[in-house]
């Protein structure tokens, strides 16, 4: 795996709301995981980043549609299924960063990640809004 002295993150959001739901004082079941999920999806994310910078052919480009995958079911264990204008524009997404890795083309990836990274996050926040949230 490619380290370098500061990596870069493509989930800055998601993986601080990640979090910030695992450590919460009533977490949901499973926060951790989408919290351990976030981490690796970003981590395969920057791999492939330094592979499209390098020009490489294949580093890293297999790993990040699954983790994207456990990102996103660990997502819904955590806040439910999502609404259906939310599973469209994450799916969307998803096949935007599949098509830029397949195309090699750096900056739609870079891109598709901003939107990917909003809606997760914005699905964790709600769940950790219910779960801050005082009983009614």
């Amino acid at each position: 795996m490619v380290r370098t002295a500061r990596e870069p993150t493509f989930l800055p959001l998601t993986l601080t709301t990640a979090a910030r739901l695992a450590v919460s004082p009533h977490p949901t079941p499973r926060a951790g995981e989408a919290h351990w999920s976030a981490v690796r999806a970003d981590a395969a994310a920057a791999e492939v980043w330094a592979a499209l910078l390098a020009g490489c052919a294949d580093t890293g480009r297999h790993q990040l549609p699954r983790r994207l995958h456990d990102l996103c079911a660990a997502t819904s264990a955590c806040t439910g299924p999502a609404a259906p204008a939310r599973q469209s524009r994450l799916a969307r997404a998803r096949a935007r960063i599949t098509e830029a890795v397949t195309t090699s083309d750096g900056a739609d990836f870079a891109e598709a990640f901003v939107d990917f990274d909003q809606v997760v996050a914005s699905s964790l926040a709600q769940a950790l809004n219910r779960t801050e949230s005082p009983a009614r």
